[in-house]
């Protein structure tokens, strides 16, 4: 069987729309780097821009694990020997909270051309809860948290040895 590429003609781009809101930030960049990419169809094409067009809204509520709040910095060259400038990740959520979201998933896509492509054309980042894309009928992009896979893991024993022994007593080893 050949293996199939996806011909520019046969690409269809797709809108989703995802709320940041209490979602920890590189799940929430994994994910959108994922959709961008197109690696969630079975069509991925590493070549082609595949990937689909993703509205983050409220990116100003994202959360930061830990202490990052304090300790993240990001940093950056001036070009002259010695002068690197840090700015902390608060000053940047506080002044541009989109910046913050944008260089996550930047960090999580290859650096080619066609990663530059989609994250200046197809990634959306808005602070607030309102967008300009309502034209594009996005639909919303369901992101797994923890609780849903602690239920997802614990349903059932599959993949491992179960105890036999009364009815009462079965259970997953």
């Amino acid at each position: 069987m050949k293996t199939y590429t996806l011909k520019t003609a046969d690409i269809v781009h797709n809108w989703w729309v995802v709320d940041a809101a209490d979602q920890p930030l590189g799940r929430l960049a994994s994910r959108i780097a994922q959709v961008l990419r197109g690696k969630h169809k079975p069509t991925f094409t590493p070549y082609v821009n595949g990937g689909d067009a993703v509205i983050v809204i409220n990116a100003e509520k994202v959360k930061l694990t830990g202490r990052k709040i304090e300790q993240k910095r990001y940093f950056r060259h001036t070009g002259y020997m010695g002068h690197e400038r840090f700015t902390p990740v608060q000053n940047v959520l506080n002044k541009h909270p989109e910046r913050v979201i944008e260089k996550a998933v930047w960090g999580m896509l290859p650096k080619t051309t066609l990663s530059r492509q989609h994250v200046k054309q197809m990634l959306k980042v808005y602070a607030g809860p309102t967008h300009p894309h309502a034209a594009q009928q996005p639909a919303p992009l369901v992101l797994v948290t923890a609780a849903a896979k602690s239920r997802r893991s614990n349903r059932s024993c599959a993949g491992t040895r179960s105890v036999v022994g009364s009815s009462a007593s079965r259970g997953c080893i």
